[in-house]
């Protein structure tokens, strides 16, 4: 492999200056994430075409021409399954590269075959084996070996090498618009830090709870994520969210309490104990009146199986009449997604100021009309536009 290991700001900023001028770059990166809420950069890899480059974030400390090229609108920056590609950016440089075209969505929308590994897509498409043994590599460790480096050169070589056929694929079928405004529409919801009022909203068996049992899970999921984005810690880490769930059922007032709670850590009610008593304390002396509501389940509408078989239909239509992957259109998750917002109060899209998937980006202008014909939706054109 031809690469060049780049170690000093100058030498950065001069591949910039000249990948500027490409109308595509293959982009990836390689980070750590162990301990950490966030992911810790370990190296970035870029490929203009005419050079292969292994940017060292450890020592270089002006990133202004990298960012500058990043979010360039005439570079179009070439990923693969670019979601923690775009956290990695968001985290170290607060830009998010733009525009991007994600080859894992793009070989999906042509029907290739929902999210497909790297591997298998060069493999398809460049008949290239890909050798996976390095990806369990510290990327923070140096020196890094050639192995390393080699691997690491090769994921943007191959995604280069295979942007023209896939490009031709989707522009074929005209939907490369597409491809830019799903990952613009990532890149936005990656921005968008759910409040931490609301982080409550996130815990697994919050429903399970009494109205001021909901009040202390909310204190707690808030402390934790505050504690976690301070220290740059893993949420678990702080303290396990099954914890949190029986801290906020179970009450307790006191250290001995807490350790009797079978799941709590040792090491959780040392360096945590006072601080998670203190908010249960503090939830005590609060009025019934302010509780917040119990959460509810979309189980716990009648017509949830229903309405969601019907929302299923439209994207079954949609996909039909575009041929486009089912699951594409509208996964389960993302029909669950709209049935929350429209139903649930509060919900977790809304409270991050968004709206759903299915009534964002590329889907709304094929949704919207037939989304709002579903009566139990409770839609209609004039709240969607109010809402926007």
């Amino acid at each position: 492999m031809e690469y060049n290991f780049i170690t000093s700001n100058q030498e950065l900023t001069d591949f910039c200056i000249q990948a500027s001028q490409a109308q595509a770059i293959a982009v990836d990166t390689e980070f750590v994430r162990t301990r950490t809420l966030y992911p810790q950069l370990g190296l970035i890899q870029l490929y203009d075409g005419k050079q292969l480059v292994l940017v060292d974030p450890l020592v270089i400390d002006d990133f202004s021409a990298l960012t500058a090229l990043l979010i360039n609108p005439n570079v179009v920056k070439i990923l693969h399954s670019c979601s923690e590609d775009l956290e990695t950016f968001w985290h170290a440089f607060k830009v998010m590269p733009s525009p991007i075209f994600d080859s894992q969505f793009a070989a999906s929308i042509v029907g290739m075959g929902p999210a497909l590994g790297y591997a298998k897509l060069v493999e398809i498409m460049l008949d290239i084996t890909v050798d996976k043994g390095e990806s369990r590599t510290d990327w923070l460790a140096r020196p890094l070996r050639d192995e390393q480096c080699d691997y690491a050169a090769k994921d943007v070589l191959y995604l280069y090498q295979l942007y023209p056929e896939l490009k031709a694929k989707v522009e074929g079928q005209n939907k490369l618009p597409w491809v830019f405004a799903e990952i613009a529409h990532l890149a936005t919801k990656k921005q968008t830090p759910l409040p931490l009022e609301s982080v409550y909203l996130t815990i697994k068996n919050n429903w399970k709870l009494s109205s001021k049992a909901v009040l202390i899970l909310q204190k707690l999921a808030a402390w934790r994520m505050s504690m976690a984005r301070q220290r740059d810690m893993s949420l678990n880490f702080v303290v396990r969210e099954e914890n949190l769930v029986a801290i906020a059922t179970l009450q307790p007032s006191s250290k001995n309490e807490l350790r009797a709670i079978q799941s709590m850590n040792p090491h959780e009610v040392r360096l945590h104990g006072e601080a998670l008593l203190a908010i249960v304390a503090e939830c005590q002396t609060v009025s019934a009146h302010a509780y917040p509501p119990r959460i509810k389940r979309l189980n716990d509408f009648e017509d949830y199986k229903n309405t969601a078989a019907r929302v299923k239909k439209v994207c079954l239509d949609i996909a039909e009449k575009y041929g486009l992957p089912p699951e594409l259109v509208g996964s389960k998750k993302q029909i669950n997604q709209l049935l929350k917002w429209c139903w649930l109060s509060p919900d977790e899209t809304r409270e991050l100021g968004l709206q759903p998937d299915l009534l964002s980006s590329w889907r709304r202008e094929l949704l919207l009309n037939k989304l709002a014909e579903i009566d139990s939706l409770h839609l209609s054109r004039a709240l969607i536009e109010e809402e926007i």
